[in-house]
């Protein structure tokens, strides 16, 4: 008897896990499955009122705050905002390294890139953007008293010898190939952390970075064997001095979605709520991208 009543529970337990997996399937679904009767993305997300973010976890753009276990950074915290004003609740944050942010996107294994990813012409032929959010210059990390002296990349062109770590599919790999630093210069990592083992390690000379990224793995790392490059230079391509804006990243076909993005984006750059959102994430007046729209940058040389 008390066996049989024993394997009762036991099945009624299961019988209630099942229904309850089943659920979770239905509404991750429902999240996740394509637009329905030729809906527009955004009329999905508004529907369910749930959206896919997709970030690369780098600080302090997008990244995994691993205290509290959820997504964090400049973008993402932008985009809740912003999501929210058009009702979307619900923010299903997936995790990349950022060189697949874009085949991601266009794969829909997501429906925004939310990792402050620089405007530039190259990614504007394969996904739209969003007006800025922010814009900043570069910076070299580099070895305690930087022994190369490395503080730009002619610096790094100049000097045979010196290696660069760059992270895969970013702007400074780009920055340094434009800049006549060659290929066997350059060594390509797919994170942050990885090129400061291999800075440390004596495998590169320097890591190029955003100076907002410098700032943070530095004060992370709290180590006397690196440092930020002093003086550091701008790279100046095509007689330009280059300073980065990152954005949001869209489907070319998501235009409505990007719209209702941007209308609501211009409200709330340099409102009193912007500045005090992004201010724990090193961001202040002296980021904001003032008036430079997505097309003027998508149409740069």
């Amino acid at each position: 008897m008390f066996d049989e009543e024993k394997s009762q529970i036991s099945l009624t337990g299961i019988l209630a896990l099942l229904i309850l997996l089943a659920a979770l399937g239905v509404i991750f679904w429902q999240a996740n499955r394509s637009n329905v009767n030729n809906e527009t993305t955004l009329a999905r997300i508004q529907r369910t009122a749930t959206i896919r973010i997709g970030f690369a976890n780098e600080a302090p753009y997008g990244y995994l705050n691993t205290k509290t276990d959820q997504v964090t950074g400049e973008a993402p915290a932008i985009a809740k905002v912003i999501l929210s004003k058009l009702g979307v609740k619900n923010v299903v944050p997936i995790v990349t390294d950022f060189g697949s942010l874009i085949p991601g996107l266009k794969a829909k294994r997501f429906d925004i890139i939310a990792a402050g990813m620089y405007i530039t012409p190259q990614r504007s032929r394969e996904i739209a953007f969003s007006n800025p959010t922010y814009a900043i210059g570069e910076s070299f990390i580099v070895k305690a008293d930087n022994p190369l002296d490395l503080h730009s990349y002619e610096d790094v062109h100049d000097h045979p010898a010196a290696k660069i770590g760059v992270m895969g599919g970013s702007v400074e790999q780009g920055y340094a190939e434009s800049l006549g630093v060659r290929n066997d210069q350059i060594v390509v990592f797919a994170d942050y952390p990885s090129a400061l083992l291999g800075l440390k390690g004596g495998r590169i000379d320097a890591v190029a970075v955003t100076d907002l990224t410098a700032n943070d793995l530095l004060q992370k790392q709290q180590s006397d064997e690196i440092e930020k490059a002093t003086d550091f230079q701008d790279p100046v391509i095509d007689g330009k001095t280059i300073r980065g804006y990152g954005a949001f990243g869209f489907r070319k076909e998501d235009v409505d979605l990007r719209e209702a993005f941007n209308k609501q984006l211009a409200k709330f750059i340099d409102s009193p709520e912007h500045l005090k959102l992004v201010k724990p994430f090193g961001f202040d007046r002296s980021t904001l991208p003032g008036n430079v729209t997505a097309k003027e940058l998508a149409q740069q040389p």
